[in-house]
């Protein structure tokens, strides 16, 4: 049997590569309404959605506040006159991250792996219809258990009682078998950590952790989860299909 046999997962630069997605969608809603769109833009974009997606997970402004506000924040940070269309902006943009849906290397297989010792679902804070779009898109939905959306469910990371309803929606009571796996240190990991689940840190770009939030193990690679995940039996069985789990739940 696995060492987790339930395995709460990220969506975004955990399976799918957001900053691409970012890229393209942004690049095309900045040309669309006829605003810079060149490298100090994006670079000023990027810096306030940042903060705004910490003060999200931080609980100092909710998600339709963020909407909002995220692209006045924007023309305020470039010296631009407000245009009155901040929120046609925002919707815009949403609209186009939907359409893009690129895979990170790998995620695929992984996803097959993982799927054969243990219950996978996906929980995210994204917008409900990029996400749902974009999991579909992408091919990742099939390998899922269950799809958990902080907007449809009603509570986001970090709160413990987003992981909470997941669990008991997924039938899953032993809690020491599972696993919160996410690149997101203060919503991913300190969520985790609130409902008193161990914690995964994806940590594909050798990034530092300067932020006090200690998950119990970090990744480069998903192989290194491979060898998180699963006993040495399971190990040498990859590859092999039909293997589907009997989960200690």
């Amino acid at each position: 049997m696995a060492n987790y046999t339930c395995l709460l997962l990220d969506v975004d630069n955990t399976l799918l590569d957001f900053d691409a997605a970012e890229r393209q969608a942004l690049t095309d809603t900045l040309r669309q309404y006829e605003l810079p769109c060149d490298a100090q833009a994006c670079d000023t974009y990027h810096e306030v959605n940042r903060k705004l997606w910490t003060s999200l997970a931080k609980g100092e402004l909710n998600k339709n506040k963020l909407f909002a506000v995220r692209f006045a924040r924007f023309m305020q940070a470039m010296g631009l006159p407000d245009n009155g269309k901040n929120r046609e902006i925002n919707d815009y943009y949403e609209d186009q991250l939907a359409l893009h849906a690129d895979v990170l290397p790998g995620a695929l297989t992984a996803l097959e792996e993982l799927a054969e010792v243990a219950t996978l679902a996906i929980v995210s804070n994204g917008a409900t219809k990029v996400q749902q779009s974009r999991i579909k898109a992408s091919g990742i939905g099939r390998y899922m258990d269950g799809i958990y959306i902080s907007e449809h469910v009603g509570a986001a990371k970090p709160s413990a009682k987003l992981f909470d309803l997941v669990l008991k929606d997924l039938g899953v009571t032993n809690r020491s078998r599972v696993l919160v796996v996410g690149d997101d240190l203060h919503a991913d990991i300190k969520g985790g950590i609130n409902a008193g689940l161990d914690t995964c840190w994806v940590n594909f770009t050798g990034s530092d952790n300067d932020t006090g939030i200690q998950p119990k193990y970090t990744i480069g690679s998903y192989e290194e989860l491979y060898r998180i995940v699963m006993e040495p039996e399971e190990l040498e069985n990859l590859g092999v299909r039909n293997r589907r789990h009997m989960n200690d739940l």
